[in-house]
C-alpha cells in the first residue's frame, strides 16, 4: 500500500506537488493521471525517496521507501525505459541488478521470460526499441518479485499486441493482491485498465474516485433515440420543456438526443405518447471527455496561444523549464 499525506514540493517560489493526500491500495490497478506540468513524475519520485517533499510524507507499507530494509524486492519502478547501459545485453543488464539486490540469477531467465524478451536477451540494449526497452524497464521493475509498482508511462512505444499485453499483465498482478501505480498520457488505455482513479492537476489533488465514478461524476450522459415519428416526438419534448439536441448516425439518420436523461425516461415517454422507437441507446463520455472536463483549467500549455506569447497565464513551469530558463 502506498500513503501520501499532505506532499508537497517546492522549487524556489513554483509549488510543483502542492499538499497532496491520497492512498493506493492492493488489489486493483490504479491510474495516476494528470496534465503535462501536472506534477505526477515529481510525486513518483518523492514516493521512491529520489526527491525530498518540502513537506508532507510519502511512506510504502507504513514505512518512507529510503528506510526499507529490502527495497528492490519490495518495491518495482519504471520511470525512465532508457536507464540501461546501451553497450550492456539485457540478460547482463538485469543480472548486476539482481547481484547487487541479492536475488537469485534464475529470476533473470524468469523476467525475460514475462516481458517477452527471451529471444534478445543476448542483444545490447542500445539496439533496442523504445517498446523493447519499455518491456526491459517492466522486467526490471519485475525482478524482485514486489509486492508495489509503479510505473510511469509503461505502454509508451509498445504496438497493439504490446498495450494488450501489459494491460492483461497488470490486471493480473493486481489480483495477485499487489500494489499497482501506473501513469499514462494514453487515455483510452487507462479506461480499459484502471480500475481507480488519482487525478492531479497543478500539483494539486482533482479526483480520486473509481474510473466510473470519474466518468459518471465528470462528464453528462446522454440518451440517442432514432424513429420514424421525427416530428411527433420532438413536439412532445418541447411541450414537455425537455431539452434535446439533433445529430446523424454512422448512417447519416437523424437521431435525438436527450442529455441528462435515462433510456427508462425516454422509453417510458415515447411509449405514452403512441411514438415507435427504432433505436434507444445510452452515450456515455470516455475517460478522454471527463479528464478534459475535470483538468481543462489545470492544463498548462494550450493550443491556440501566441508564438509571441510563450507564457500561458497561470501556468507552473517544471524544473527542468527553470533550469533552462536559468541557462538562458
Amino acid at each position: 500500500m502506498i500513503e501520501v499525506s499532505g506532499l508537497t514540493k517546492s522549487y524556489r517560489e513554483v509549488r510543483a506537488v502542492d499538499d497532496l493526500t491520497f492512498s493506493v491500495n492492493p488489489g486493483v490497478v490504479t491510474g495516476f493521471l494528470g496534465p503535462n506540468g501536472a506534477g505526477k513524475s515529481t510525486t513518483m519520485r518523492m514516493i521512491l525517496g529520489l526527491d525530498k517533499p518540502t513537506a508532507g510524507t510519502a511512506t510504502i507499507n507504513g514505512v518512507p521507501y529510503r528506510k526499507l530494509k529490502n527495497p528492490f524486492r519490495e518495491v518495482g519502478a519504471l520511470l525512465d525505459a532508457k536507464a540501461t547501459h546501451p553497450n550492456r545485453s539485457a540478460a547482463n543488464h538485469l543480472k548486476w541488478i539482481a547481484k547487487s539486490n541479492g536475488i537469485p540469477k534464475r529470476r533473470v531467465d524468469e523476467v525475460l521470460g514475462l516481458v517477452g524478451l527471451t529471444d534478445v536477451a543476448g542483444k545490447k540494449t542500445g539496439g533496442f526499441s523504445l517498446g523493447m526497452g519499455q518491456r526491459l524497464g517492466l522486467a526490471t521493475a519485475l525482478l524482485g518479485d514486489p509486492g508495489v509498482l509503479l510505473l510511469d508511462e509503461p505502454v509508451n512505444g509498445l504496438d497493439p499486441e504490446g498495450i494488450r499485453w501489459v494491460r492483461d499483465f497488470l490486471k493480473t498482478l493486481a489480483a495477485e493482491g499487489r500494489t499497482v501505480l501506473v501513469s499514462s498520457h494514453m487515455l483510452s488505455e487507462m479506461a480499459l485498465t484502471a480500475d481507480h482513479l488519482i487525478v492531479i492537476g497543478r500539483g494539486k489533488l482533482v479526483s480520486d474516485s473509481s474510473t466510473y465514478d470519474f466518468i459518471k461524476e465528470s462528464s453528462r450522459t446522454s440518451v440517442l433515440m432514432r424513429t420514424e415519428q421525427y416530428k411527433e416526438f420532438t413536439a412532445v419534448l418541447e411541450e414537455e420543456n425537455i431539452p434535446y439536441r439533433e445529430d446523424l448516425d454512422e448512417e447519416k439518420r437523424p437521431l435525438i438526443v436527450i442529455d441528462d436523461r435515462t433510456t427508462d425516461f425516454v422509453g417510458a415517454l415515447a411509449y405514452s405518447t403512441g411514438i415507435m422507437v427504432n433505436e434507444l441507446t445510452e452515450r456515455k463520455a470516455s475517460l478522454e471527455e471527463a479528464f478534459l472536463q475535470m483538468t481543462g483549467h489545470a492544463q498548462e500549455y494550450h493550443a491556440g496561444a501566441n508564438p509571441g506569447q510563450p507564457e500561458i497565464p497561470g501556468a507552473v513551469p517544471t524544473p527542468d523549464d527553470q533550469k533552462l530558463n536559468e541557462e538562458n
